[in-house]
């Protein structure tokens, strides 16, 4: 739907949620600076195009692509009404975000859906985390995650707790599948943007409470607290298929990678070297038969 009254595009520039306008069959006609700072697209980029044109690609908690089957939009259109839903969509660096999104029809004067607007906002504690960890020093450049320092110094915490309280804990040992090859086909720079997108969809996507550090290279060690057997497989399953579903433009071409993972949980006689060499030993089990998968101990 156009939007004419300038007074009002500018106010919408000034809110921190994403909004974005579509017409009837989905082509969107408006990007707030909100959607700008969220997604990574400019409205340059997006004016113009369908929001599935790999833009915004909403997935569901299951996985399911919602551009094919259960788009938000044309619910709202179709039932005149409006829907509400926490999505994950795409992000132009290729990762993950967990949104609350609210979908409203835009009607004409008789009542009739000529349109819809979408607002979204993060679901996110990455802003406040990375401040604490430049602040720390215990920061991964490239990523914007934690660095092998700060999975130390969190592993020592959690067994401190551990011991004292017994409090359970758990840990996702995660390697990027045939990285290499990534690397010498793409170049480094993209292998770059691979690791970033990586840890950025399992950042945005643990609990607040939840970490997750470069270990080295194309590894990665997610420690969650206070969590059980079951709650440990859920998260580790949520992360295989959010990393499965996130996907990079090369040359106008989708690059997705998979991951292998090892999921363990720390035991009373373990320490921070036996928990990660048990974890790591899952993992590469996960490679040895075939990788994209989880191998657990549970």
């Amino acid at each position: 739907m156009p939007i004419n009254d300038a007074s009002f595009k500018e106010l919408l520039q000034y809110m921190e949620d994403g909004v974005y306008f579509v017409d009837p069959d989905r082509l969107i006609t408006f990007w707030n600076k909100g959607a700008e700072k969220i997604t990574g697209f400019t409205s340059d980029e997006v004016v113009g195009k369908h929001c599935s044109d790999n833009i915004l690609i909403h997935t569901d908690k299951s996985g399911n692509l919602l551009c094919l089957g259960g788009c938000l939009l044309s619910s709202a259109m179709q039932n005149n009404c409006p829907q509400n839903a926490e999505v994950y969509l795409h992000h132009k660096e290729g990762y993950r975000v967990l949104v609350i999104v609210k979908v409203v029809p835009i009607k004409d004067s008789l009542g009739k859906p000529i349109g819809a607007v979408e607002i979204f906002r993060e679901r996110s504690n990455d802003a406040m985390l990375l401040q604490e960890l430049k602040r720390m020093a215990f920061f991964d450049a490239l990523t914007e995650i934690g660095n092998r320092r700060h999975a130390d110094t969190d592993l020592k915490a959690r067994f401190a707790e551990l011991k004292r309280y017994g409090s359970p804990f758990g840990v996702l040992f995660i390697d990027i599948d045939n990285f290499k090859n990534v690397n010498d086909t793409f170049g480094h720079e993209t292998g770059d943007k691979v690791l970033r997108m990586v840890a950025k969809t399992i950042s945005k996507n643990i609990r607040d409470f939840d970490t997750v550090s470069r270990w080295g290279g194309e590894e990665f060690l997610v420690i969650l607290e206070k969590v059980d057997k079951a709650e440990l497989t859920s998260i580790a399953e949520k992360i295989h298929m959010l990393v499965n579903r996130s996907m990079l433009l090369v040359d106008n071409r989708p690059l997705r990678v998979t991951i292998s993972t090892g999921a363990t949980m720390a035991e009373k006689g373990d320490n921070s070297k036996s928990l990660i060499a048990r974890a790591d030993k899952l993992m590469y089990k996960s490679k040895v038969d075939g990788k994209d998968r989880i191998t657990s101990d549970l």
